[in-house]
């Protein structure tokens, strides 16, 4: 057998396809735009339709011939008399003719020895009548994924069924779609594809259901492998949505990750504009239109499990894509909704570059989508509202257990999220078209604590006013006054102190709580250098109070550490120099006293005053004995005696 392409013959539109086996052919048949030229005993023998069509026809063509040969055989003497009788008969054949056309397919002789029969809605089209008629002929038929559906249809629409024939064709596509397309969801994934334009014969055979329900029965088994996932991206937007409702309905958590997975590597292949690099999309897959691609974005997005996603498959960077593209393809602001929800519930593993959505409506100045984003932060402080409500419904025992795990995360979480929100608004801060009133909803939007420091808030602002240098000076003060210049670190007060674009009121606040915090530490860092070992607890708390920043903490500590030892030195000095001085005190009370002896015994007195007078002149002793006392009066009367003031 073989398939050859020629002109066009007879009523035919399209391409011959011809039967060399050496015997003419005496049937045609017309599929689509193709015509068949083949043999009727090969095919009556495998298909019944064919056969009792045929066969039909063959009771009905002797008696047809009869009756033209008669009234070819008519003279011209017996038209006139003849005429009404001959019209009648005439229209009762074209009459009879176009019913047996009705209800035989359409069966047409083209000459004495042929047949032409027409199937304009053969399952299939011309490919897969093309493998029947040869399995007709003896040929070896090789089923696959995708020609077993077709083919199981066309059996059937052929009647190509075991009670007809054995080993029909109609058994072996339904043993190959049993035994080995069912049981792997890969292939049952292609056998589906292609039943979609099989419709509604693969639908009438349950070949449909059959397919999703292997693709879901085999999704949640551990042994099956995932590779299968990516087979599912050939699906239509119809199908696939019904192969994602019968995996939800199955309630298995491999179930809900393999409908994750599935919802990752559809979205990746059938959206073009969904992965910023494009490594994703497959160059084999057909671009669709703008249309079709925003129902298959609002497919995706139904199909989302509606609780939380792992985020193990369905991460932050999947969502935030999926919402960058729904504002390319503008599609419904339900959709958009339902991402923006979706997204809030997975902020804090969002990075910089997911957040930056380039705004697409004509509306916006602003380059990118500050509005979506501060939708975003709303919906996720309002989900973190509600858990902190329902925590607040639980028993004081419950709480109390949760504490370590409940609170500790959740805090964590709104300090990845107060970064990533300073990050952005410092990115966005240089749009001249940015409005500060949105500047400071969007920094104002976090509670206090999620920032544990403002510098990322306050390099923001540094930004913003860098960028808009023509604020008026009430939109400067409104602008700085999202900044708490308590929770400044070192550096950034340094930076702050010396930053012209800050209005004046700015730099004092930054000054003044930098010198309260310099004293709070000094203070608290003394406080616990005093204190013995029964009050070494309340050091921490101390140190807690000189202020928010770690590190300006532990730089007070050791400055104040460095001024101890100093102390330290110094009053060891101070206490030598006061042995010093007693000693030379109680030297020159033993002198004087010698002296003041000597004067008693000798008759001039004024020569021994004289005489210690000069001893106190060899030894430089100008001052009083009185002065190298450490005590606060001898220290008063020493500073009256050198001002020449009596003591």
């Amino acid at each position: 057998m073989s398939s050859s392409s020629v002109a066009p013959r007879g009523p035919s539109r399209g391409e011959a396809w011809f039967c060399t086996t050496g015997l003419p052919s005496d049937v045609v048949f017309e599929v689509q735009d193709m015509s068949f030229h083949l043999h009727k005993f090969p095919l009556m023998s495998k298909s019944r339709k064919i056969s009792r069509i045929l066969t039909e026809q063959e009771e009905e063509r002797p008696a047809r011939q009869r009756r033209r040969s008669r009234s070819d055989g008519d003279n011209a003497d017996d038209e006139a008399a003849d005429a009404p009788a001959e019209t009648e008969i005439v229209e009762a054949e074209e009459e009879e003719e176009e019913g047996n056309e009705q209800q035989q397919q359409q069966v047409r002789m083209d000459d004495g020895n042929s047949y032409r029969i027409t199937f304009p809605d053969f399952p299939g089209g011309p490919g897969t009548f093309e493998a029947a008629a040869k399995f007709c002929y003896g040929v070896r038929l090789d089923l696959t994924p995708w020609n077993v559906a077709p083919l199981r249809c066309a059996a059937e629409y052929l009647e190509m069924t075991e009670e007809h024939a054995e080993d029909n064709l109609a058994g072996r596509a339904e043993a190959y779609l049993s035994q080995s397309v069912l049981r792997h969801p890969g292939e049952a994934a292609r056998a589906l594809k292609s039943c979609e334009d099989l419709l509604p014969h693969a639908e009438e055979l349950g070949i449909v259901d059959r397919c999703v329900e292997a693709i879901a029965a085999r999704s949640s088994s551990s042994s099956s492998s995932r590779a299968w996932v990516d087979d599912l991206a050939v699906l239509g937007l119809g199908m696939y949505k019904r192969v994602m409702a019968a995996m939800a309905a199955r309630e298995d958590a491999r179930a809900t990750e393999a409908v994750e997975s599935c919802l990752v590597s559809y979205a990746r292949a059938t959206l073009p504009g969904l992965s910023r690099s494009m490594r994703w999309r497959r160059a084999s897959a057909p671009v669709s239109s703008e249309v079709e691609q925003r129902d298959l974005l609002e497919g995706v997005v139904a199909s989302l499990p509606p609780d939380k996603c792992s985020g193990r498959v369905v991460t932050a960077k999947f969502l935030f894509a999926l919402l960058r593209t729904a504002h390319i393809l503008r599609a419904s602001d339900e959709a958009r909704a339902a991402l923006e929800r979706k997204a809030a519930t997975q902020l804090e593993q969002a990075t910089l570059e997911d957040v930056l959505i380039p705004s697409f409506s004509g509306a916006a100045e602003t380059l990118y989508d500050v509005d979506c984003v501060e939708r975003i932060v709303r919906h996720f402080l309002s989900d973190e509202d509600e858990a902190s409500s329902s925590a607040a419904a639980i028993t004081e025992e419950e709480v109390a257990a949760r504490r370590t795990t409940a609170s500790r995360p959740s805090a964590v979480t709104m300090v990845q999220v107060g970064k990533l929100v300073d990050n952005y608004l410092a990115e966005v801060a240089s749009d001249a078209n940015l409005k500060p009133a949105k500047f400071c909803e969007l920094a104002l939007a976090l509670p206090d604590h999620a920032r544990i420091y403002d510098d990322g808030v306050y390099r923001a602002v540094d930004v913003y006013l860098k960028a808009h240098p023509r604020l008026t000076a009430e939109e400067r003060d409104r602008v700085c006054g999202v900044v708490d210049c308590r929770k400044l670190t070192v550096e950034a007060c340094t930076h702050a102190a010396q930053n012209e674009r800050l209005p004046l009121r700015a730099v004092l606040q930054v000054l003044f709580f930098e010198q309260l915090q310099l004293r709070r530490a000094i203070a608290g860092t003394l406080l616990a250098s005093t204190t013995g070992a029964p009050h070494q607890q309340r050091a921490p708390a101390l140190r807690h109070a000189a202020g928010p920043s770690e590190t300006w903490r532990t730089a007070a500590v050791q400055e104040s550490q460095v001024l101890r030892v100093d102390m330290d030195g110094m009053r060891s000095r101070v206490q030598g120099l006061e042995r010093e001085c007693s000693s030379m005190r109680r030297a020159i009370k033993k002198i004087d006293g010698r002296d003041d002896a000597a004067a008693g015994s000798s008759p001039g007195s004024a020569d021994a005053g004289a005489a210690a007078s000069s001893w106190r002149s060899r030894y430089g002793c100008k001052f009083s004995t009185q002065v190298c006392d450490s005590q606060a009066r001898d220290a008063v009367v020493s500073r009256a005696s050198r001002m020449g003031m009596s003591p």
